[in-house]
């Protein structure tokens, strides 16, 4: 018998709070992670959206499991990172913050939507792609030190 059922990840506005631990998801997402100043810094810029999933039973003990960061500009956006924790991939969490994104920016009056995305990251493609992004550029050798393709991505929110 299960007394508790599993906690679903809610999506809510990040704080200077969580400049930490959104640093160590960043740094287990990516091989060159931001450190905290540069997350505080992101989340303290007017410009920049941030939207944290936390999980947890209450509000007290709810902790980051991935984050958007995305910086608006008149009628257009651009998806600066996204990051979930390892351990909580393949569960939704991603589309979550995505879907909770693409809603405040819809809200703001943005029209459109980019971001550069590895060539070979086929779940972030495969997500993007189901929220209607389409590629509209290349970026030849722009990760990984110069060996890996970035390609740029569109999606119309109006």
């Amino acid at each position: 018998m299960r007394l508790f059922a599993p906690v679903r990840p809610i999506c809510e506005p990040g704080r200077i709070v969580d400049a930490d631990d959104l640093a160590t998801l960043h740094a287990h997402a990516f091989r060159h992670g931001w450190p905290a100043t540069e997350m505080e810094a992101l989340i303290a810029d007017p410009a920049v959206t941030t939207v944290v999933a936390r999980e947890g039973r209450t509000p007290f003990t709810r902790r980051p499991v991935g984050f958007v960061m995305v910086r608006a500009a008149a009628d257009e956006a651009e998806i600066l990172t996204v990051a979930v924790a390892p351990s909580r991939r393949g569960r939704g969490i991603g589309r979550l913050m995505m879907d909770e994104t693409i809603r405040r920016l819809y809200f703001m009056r943005v029209a459109a939507l980019f971001l550069e995305v590895d060539e070979s990251n086929g779940p972030a493609l495969a997500l993007y792609r189901r929220l209607g992004f389409r590629e509209v550029g290349r970026r030849a050798n722009y990760y990984d030190g110069g060996t890996a393709n970035a390609l740029v991505m569109r999606a119309d929110l109006k």
